[in-house]
C-alpha cells in the first residue's frame, strides 16, 4: 500500500492518527467541557459558553491561516517540518492546562486546539506520500481505525485508573507526544524539487487566500465539494466537542460512565473504518461520503429525539450514538481520499488549506450555534436546550449532503482516477480552461 514497500512507513503514520487521536478524545471531547462547566471553574452555563467561545476563536483562527499554511508547504515542498512545529506546540501546551488558573487554562486550550487543528493540514496532506492511489483509501481507513484505538487506549487508561479531570490533561500531552515521534523518524517525504523555501515565499503567501478560491473553481466539483464540507462538518465537529457534555449534562450520566460510554461507541467507529476504507477503493469516495452523511442524518434525528426522553432516552441515543460514531470514521476516511482524487499533485498542500479553512470555518458557526442556543435556552427550558442544539445540527447535514452528492470523484486532473467497472473516467487536463469549470 505504500510506494517504498517499508512496513514502518504507513505504521509510522498510523499512529500519528493514534496520538492525535488521543488528544480529540481526551481533551476536545472530554476534559476541557468537563473541567470548565465545573461549579468550582464556570458552572454550566458560562463554562458552556466560554468553551464555545474557546473553540470558535481557537478554530477560527486557524481556518483563516489555514491557506496560508497549506500554500507554504507548497511552496517549500515539504510538510513534516511544520507538522512538527504545530504538534511540538499543542502537546506543550495541553500540559500546562490544569496546573494554571482556570481562564489562563482557557487560554492554553484556545492555543493546544489551533496548534491541533494546524497540524492536520500537513498531517492529512502526508497521505500522498505515506500511500499509492490504489489503496488510498484502505490506508485512510486503516489510519483513521488505528486512531480510534488511541480513542480506546486512553480511555481504558482513564477508566480504570479513574483519572480526574486535571489529570487527564498532562496524560494526553505525554500520550500524544510519544506516539508522534515515529513519523518523524521513519516517513521520508520526496527530495523538493526547485529553489528552497525563502521569506519572500512566506510573504507572499500571506496574500494566498483570494488565489487559492481562483485556483480551487478551474477544477472540476472542487468548489461544492468544499462548500458542502463546510455544511457536513458543523455538525461533526460540533457533536465531537460537546459529546461528553451532553451525556453528563443531559442525559444524567457520571463522567465516568458517560467516558465508558464515549469508549465503548469507538468499537463501532474502529471497524467501521475498515469498512468504510474498503468501500472507498471499490466504490469511490464520493458515493462513500453520501452513504456516511445520510446516516449521519439518522443519527441526528435518533440523538434529538433520545435527548427529550429523560433518563428514558439512553438506549436510543446509544444506537445514535453508535451511528454517529460510525458516521465520523467514515466522514474521515472518505472526504480527504475525495480531497486527494480532485487535488492536482502541485497544489495538494495549497487544496489541502482550503479543506482545513471550511472544516475549521463550520466549526466555528457550529459552536456558535450551539453555544448560543444553551445559553439562551438553558434557563428556560433546562435540559431541553441541549435537544433542540443536536436537532438545529440535522438541517446543516442535510444541505452538506445535497452539495456533495452530484460532485464527481474520477477527474483525472490529479493523477489519481481509475476508471471504474462499467464507467468512463472523466478526462481534464491538470489545468482546467475556465471553460470547463463546473459550477461551484
Amino acid at each position: 500500500m505504500t510506494p517504498t514497500g517499508r512496513t514502518i512507513v504507513p505504521v509510522s503514520w498510523a499512529l500519528y492518527d493514534f496520538g492525535n487521536t488521543i488528544f480529540s478524545f481526551a481533551v476536545v471531547s472530554g476534559a476541557i467541557g468537563l473541567y470548565l462547566v465545573k461549579d468550582a471553574q464556570f458552572g454550566e452555563r458560562d463554562g458552556n459558553v466560554l468553551l464555545s467561545i474557546a473553540v470558535v476563536v481557537s478554530v477560527g483562527l486557524n481556518a483563516l491561516v489555514s491557506p496560508v499554511l497549506g500554500a507554504i508547504s507548497d511552496r517549500g515542498g515539504r510538510r513534516l517540518p511544520f507538522l512538527l512545529f504545530f504538534t511540538a506546540v499543542c502537546v506543550a501546551t495541553t500540559f500546562l492546562i490544569a496546573n494554571v488558573p482556570a481562564i489562563i487554562g482557557l487560554v492554553l486550550f484556545t492555543i493546544a486546539n489551533f496548534a491541533y487543528q494546524a497540524a492536520l493540514i500537513y498531517y492529512d496532506a502526508t497521505l500522498k506520500t505515506v500511500s499509492t492511489p490504489a489503496a488510498r483509501g484502505r490506508l485512510s481507513g486503516i489510519g483513521t481505525a488505528i486512531g480510534y484505538c488511541g480513542t480506546v487506549f486512553v480511555g481504558l487508561i482513564i477508566f480504570l485508573l479513574d483519572v480526574p479531570v486535571e489529570d487527564r490533561f498532562r496524560l494526553t500531552a505525554f500520550l500524544f507526544g510519544a506516539f508522534a515521534i515515529p513519523i518523524f523518524l521513519f516517513v521520508r517525504e520526496p527530495t523538493p524539487r526547485g529553489p528552497r523555501l525563502t521569506a519572500r515565499d512566506v510573504v507572499e503567501s500571506l496574500g494566498q487566500l483570494r488565489q487559492s478560491i481562483a485556483h480551487a473553481r478551474l477544477v472540476p466539483g472542487l468548489g461544492r465539494f468544499l462548500v458542502g464540507r463546510f455544511f457536513y462538518s458543523d455538525a461533526v465537529n460540533t457533536v465531537i466537542v460537546v459529546m461528553s457534555v451532553v451525556a453528563v449534562k443531559a442525559l444524567g450520566m457520571s463522567e465516568s460512565d458517560a467516558n465508558l460510554m464515549l469508549l465503548s461507541l469507538t468499537f463501532v467507529a474502529i471497524g467501521m473504518s475498515f469498512a468504510w476504507g474498503w468501500l472507498c477503493d471499490r466504490y469511490g469516495p464520493k458515493r462513500t461520503l453520501v452513504v456516511v452523511l445520510a446516516s449521519w442524518a439518522v443519527g441526528l434525528v435518533l440523538g434529538g429525539v433520545a435527548l427529550g426522553l429523560g433518563s428514558a432516552g439512553l438506549p436510543p441515543f446509544l444506537m445514535a450514538g453508535a451511528i454517529l460514531g460510525s458516521g465520523l470514521g467514515g466522514v474521515q476516511v472518505a472526504d480527504r481520499v475525495l480531497m486527494v482524487r480532485l487535488s492536482p499533485p502541485d497544489r495538494l498542500g495549497e487544496f489541502f488549506g482550503l479543506y482545513g479553512l471550511v472544516g475549521k470555518g463550520s466549526q466555528v458557526v457550529g459552536q456558535l450555534l450551539y453555544g448560543a442556543t444553551i445559553f439562551l435556552l438553558i434557563d428556560a427550558v433546562g435540559t431541553g436546550a441541549y435537544q433542540v442544539a443536536v436537532l438545529s445540527l440535522l438541517v446543516t447535514m442535510l444541505i452538506g449532503l445535497w452539495l456533495v452528492w452530484p460532485v464527481r470523484d474520477d477527474w483525472a486532473g490529479s493523477g489519481e482516477t481509475r476508471t471504474r467497472p462499467g464507467a468512463e473516467a472523466a478526462r481534464a487536463p491538470a489545468a482546467v480552461p475556465p471553460s470547463a469549470r463546473q459550477s461551484g
